[in-house]
């Protein structure tokens, strides 16, 4: 009924949906190779690579006929995209082509009696003379908790709007529930993506780069990169009050465990804000001599079950020499201390990727990059205005927010 509708103030008595013998829709279409040339590969090239510096051509050639469509797509499914002319005698590529690449372009024709007509070509493009751009992704395969950024490292420096556009467009993060997130670019040579807010619970998530080809920059070109697919487990998250200094541990939204703890004292405080668990060590070494940290306070502790929350070296872990303190008051160097048991407990029901955040504590705010992840911090306007495709390019806002970390408080001895 639609066909008919559409198709009968066109035809008049015409049957709809038809194919009366001599209808131009009707049969296989011809060979339209004589019909249009390609410049990649009608001008001395057949056979050989192209440069891709030179934009795609598709013209009809001297005779009757027009273009209705072209489609050129390269070998992992990228898509160039072009212009017809008015007339439909010339289509031409908009978008660069990529570099060391195989194209493949298919191209719809029509001729005066309205039968339409088929070409399909391939071509390969030069191998750039230039250095690669790769990028390794992380945190690595695997099940996480749902506060774990997605990390992206790149092998060479990239500055400016434009530059940083084409790498980070060529970054793609899929999911499944979908989420709103954005790629932030931490340093010239550092992006990270988060979403909007935590991501779902037992989502599948996948991360791949589309840069190999890509022009960065003159003398600069994108190579290859690792797939990253990640999981996530149950929705596990630890408020940590440092005013009433116990903990309370969420899953799926529902509090199941309500654990006494000790925060850092005067002079130690811990650091408030949201953190994402990197780790877990069973056993560790602390020294206070690894931090500079002498005299009255000074340390040397065989610590169990500890879970790692920054480089610098803060943690939950057990410490039965404060259980007397648990629950009433603060007397660690900055981390988060709690009973063996509660602390095993701990560990065995957390894994990297889960966020502990600490609240009322009275130290400096944990900051956003460069002491583990505190991404969460910072509000998602903020984030967006860190990302080139949203028009902050990085640039504008990356020197307020960099940050360096403050000094470790509490580490294992290295």
């Amino acid at each position: 009924m639609a066909c008919a509708l559409t198709l009968a103030p066109l035809a008049g008595g015409l049957a709809a949906c038809s194919s009366e013998p001599g209808d131009p829709l009707a049969g296989a279409p011809y060979d339209a190779a004589d019909q249009v040339a390609v410049n990649a590969l009608d001008s001395g090239n057949s056979g050989g690579t192209v440069d891709s510096s030179k934009p795609l051509e598709v013209t009809v050639k001297d005779g009757e006929g027009k273009i209705t469509d072209v489609t050129a797509v390269d070998a992992v499914g990228r898509f160039v995209s072009g212009k017809l002319s008015d007339d439909g005698r010339r289509w031409h590529s908009t978008s660069p082509l990529a570099a060391g690449v195989r194209y493949t372009v298919r191209i719809s024709t029509e001729n005066d009696d309205g039968q339409q007509g088929r070409r399909t070509v391939n071509f390969q493009t030069k191998p750039p003379n230039a250095r690669k751009l790769s990028v390794t992704f992380g945190p690595g395969n695997g099940t996480y908790g749902v506060a774990q950024p997605i990390t992206a490292e790149l092998s060479h420096r990239v500055k400016g709007a434009e530059q940083r556009k084409r790498v980070e467009g060529a970054l793609q993060v899929t999911s499944s529930p979908r989420v709103q997130g954005s790629w932030h670019w931490v340093d010239s040579k550092e992006l990270h993506f988060r979403p909007r807010s935590y991501w779902p619970a037992h989502a599948s998530i996948s991360v791949r780069a589309q840069l190999a080809g890509v022009k960065v920059r003159n003398g600069l070109y994108g190579g290859t990169g690792k797939p990253l697919r990640m999981t996530t487990g149950d929705r596990i998250e630890a408020l940590a009050d440092a005013g009433s200094d116990h903990m309370k541990f969420k899953r799926n939204g529902k509090t199941i465990r309500d654990i006494p703890i000790t925060t850092g004292k005067s002079g130690f405080e811990t650091r408030y804000g949201t953190k994402v668990i990197m780790g877990k060590e069973a056993f560790v070494r602390m020294r206070s001599s690894t931090v500079g940290i002498g005299g009255g306070d000074s340390y040397d502790l065989p610590v169990h079950w500890a879970t790692r929350l920054t480089p610098s070296g803060e943690y939950v872990h057990a410490a039965p020499w404060s259980v007397g303190s648990q629950g009433s008051s603060n007397s660690s160097h900055g981390c988060t201390g709690m009973s063996t048991e509660n602390a095993k407990w701990f560990f065995d029901h957390v894994r990297p990727g889960v966020p502990v955040t600490h609240v009322h504590t009275g130290g400096d705010k944990m900051p956003t990059f460069k002491n583990g992840y505190g991404d969460w911090n910072m509000s998602w306007r903020k984030w967006r205005e860190g990302s080139a495709l949203n028009g902050g390019g990085g640039d504008k806002s990356g020197a307020t927010n960099r940050s360096t970390g403050d000094t470790a408080r509490l580490r294992p001895e290295l």
